[in-house]
């Protein structure tokens, strides 16, 4: 899934979109959000840390965490561009 194509399905729900992007082997540190977060990997990867399992996402890839799961990503070795939209 592009980047686009992402963009038009959250806000056809209403959501709006986020664009980031990280370096390789950069790293997000154990944290939880009030909210909803659905995530996709536009290009590059990365690796979240879930309390029940490791989620790899390359490109096209999607991830939901529901409110209050606590997470930590990793991102991989060609750094990764991502998408995310925050739904209450």
């Amino acid at each position: 899934m592009g980047a686009e194509s992402f963009r038009e399905e959250m806000r056809a729900a209403g959501h709006d979109v986020l664009e980031w992007s990280n370096g390789p082997g950069d790293e997000y540190v154990a944290h939880a959000h009030a909210y909803r977060k659905i995530l996709c990997c536009l290009e590059g990867s990365i690796v979240f840390h879930l309390p029940d399992r490791d989620v790899a996402l390359s490109s096209g890839d999607r991830l939901v965490v529901d409110p209050g799961v606590v997470h930590s990503a990793v991102v991989g070795p060609s750094g990764a561009r991502c998408a995310e939209s925050h739904v209450l």
